[in-house]
């Protein structure tokens, strides 16, 4: 069977985007989120997760260090930059042009958000070139 008939669209390929996404962060944290969801829409694909913050992260909350949380999340999401995108581009098949990640104050929700290149016609293999 050819690679682009193999790929996920629709529903599934949320559902696969979303977990996958989902179990990286997890394994960086310590902690997976308890709800996730993702959108592939066009050139846009966006992953909310929910419900995420360590057990050290909602104490550091309740003693008023919500800007530590923060700082921690964004040096996180920065550190597995390159693993999230690499999830995304084997899921799309498709290149990742920006990556942008982001939390609330108390690292319970994140969001991670992918623009991708212009898909490619023809029969090439853009995450292989």
């Amino acid at each position: 069977m050819e690679r682009s008939q193999e790929r996920l669209s629709g529903g599934a390929l949320n559902a696969a985007v979303a977990n996958e996404l989902g179990k990286l962060v997890a394994d960086f944290t310590g902690r997976g989120a308890t709800r996730s969801r993702a959108i592939v829409q066009q050139d846009l694909v966006v992953c909310v997760l929910e419900d995420s913050a360590t057990r050290a992260e909602r104490n550091l909350v309740a003693a008023g260090r919500d800007e530590l949380v923060r700082q921690g999340r964004d040096a996180l999401q920065r550190a597995m930059a390159s693993q999230l995108i690499a999830a995304v581009e084997r899921l799309t098949g498709r290149r990742v042009r920006t990556f942008m990640s982001g939390c609330d104050e108390g690292g319970s929700s994140s969001v991670e958000a992918f623009v991708l290149h212009p898909e490619i016609t023809g029969g090439s293999d853009p995450v292989a070139d």
